[in-house]
């Protein structure tokens, strides 16, 4: 009997999206490369290690209480930012910016799950900020490459029937396309190439990571890191990356920026070639001459075996020992760089060591604003720790 993939695996890259591929300077030996030699997992870390790895510290790998998400409204949304560019985090990689008069979704991971058949994969920790149908209209929706937490069917399905733009590197327009984004509504970027949309420019930059939807690393679908500009402000998107060099280059080439979101966490002593550490994700962003530090890709999926708190209190620390402009946002809290930043450490009144003393360091920001806990509409099971391959997100 002929086994049926799922829809979820996405599609593989034909024809002239195929031939494109194959003439990208990044496309070497039948598989794009990383812009350093880079190991996706550490040679000799073998199954059962990572496995044995991903069952450690359990109990500090979720926060003991519900995360607190400031519910995000369509009302707030109307009102036009005043500096021109505002950033809302919606957990995760996710980020609504609010750019040159546009929106533009980053990395939209609205789906319960990050898997690619419903009922398995890492469980969301926390409630989306606002139900998608709130968002109102986005004009470009961005994709960093196609893994489950960054790259989510039910979520591309959903904003297919939107007039909004897909803006991915080489190859995961497949995917899109397949999952029902028409074609005309889809832009492909190689590294450094740059794309007009909806006034804004759209570049995309190397990062060091891979992409897959299976059990293996796909050669034919690109990954990258972001910079939009438009307006008098510029934005950048790290998507998954491991620390390398070229974020210098970035920086130079295409800031200064006003803010950058930067990858956190997830990181693991098996794959630390993949992911940045908190500390690394500090020194990328000094590199790019970032602006306000963003921190992502921590907080809602279980994905890695640290603690769940743990990238933010590094990130912290890091940025406060290199006097780094640091916005530690809630989930679906909105802010703009230009104005003073949220910088109250909400996590520590829920993370599963229960310590929080409600201070940072002298001179930064304790926002007045009361925390607002979104309840779940149903309960999350303590003991499901299912995970997809996890060192592969």
């Amino acid at each position: 009997m002929r086994r049926v993939r799922p829809e979820g695996f996405g599609a593989e890259p034909t024809g002239e999206r195929l031939a494109r591929i194959m003439r990208s300077p990044n496309f070497v030996d039948g598989a794009f490369r990383n812009p350093v030699p880079t190991d996706r997992l550490l040679p000799g870390s073998g199954f059962n290690n990572i496995r044995a790895a991903m069952t450690q510290n359990r109990a500090r790998r979720r926060p003991a209480q519900a995360i607190p998400v400031h519910r995000l409204t369509a009302e707030q949304l109307a009102v036009p930012p005043v500096t021109g560019l505002r950033l809302t985090w919606l957990g995760h990689a996710g980020v609504l910016a609010e750019i040159g008069g546009r929106r533009v979704l980053f990395d939209p991971v609205f789906g319960e799950r990050c898997a690619p058949v419903p009922g398995i994969g890492p469980r969301r920790l926390h409630p989306n900020p606002i139900p998608p149908a709130e968002l109102g209209a986005v004009d470009v929706v961005v994709i960093s490459h196609d893994h489950y937490d960054h790259l989510d069917m039910p979520t591309v399905r959903m904003l297919a029937g939107s007039d909004a733009v897909f803006a991915a590197p080489l190859g995961v327009g497949a995917h899109l396309e397949f999952w029902g984004v028409p074609a005309d509504r889809i832009v492909e970027l190689d590294w450094h190439e740059s794309a007009e949309v909806a006034g804004l420019t759209l570049t995309a930059t190397p990062a060091r990571h891979y992409c897959s939807r299976g059990p293996r690393p796909s050669p034919l679908h690109l990954w990258a890191s972001w910079v939009v500009a438009g307006g008098e402000h510029r934005v950048f998107h790290s998507g998954d990356t491991g620390y390398f060099p070229g974020f210098a280059g970035i920086g130079a080439q295409h800031g200064p920026f006003d803010a950058a979101m930067i990858q956190v966490g997830a990181y693991g002593e098996f794959w630390p070639q993949v992911h940045m550490t908190p500390e690394e994700g500090v020194r990328a962003h000094l590199d790019l001459g970032g602006g306000v530090l963003l921190p992502i890709h921590w907080c809602t999926f279980d994905l890695a075996p640290h603690s769940w708190e743990e990238p933010a209190e590094r990130t912290l620390a890091a940025a406060i020992a290199h006097d780094v402009p640091l916005a530690t946002p809630r989930p679906g809290e909105p802010f703009e760089p230009g104005e003073p930043l949220p910088q109250r450490p909400w996590w520590r009144a829920v993370a599963a060591s229960g310590a929080d003393d409600g201070t940072l360091a002298a001179g930064t920001v304790d926002p007045t604003a009361e925390t607002e806990v979104l309840d779940r509409t149903e309960d999350r099971d303590p003991d499901d720790d299912t995970q997809v391959g996890a060192p592969t997100v």
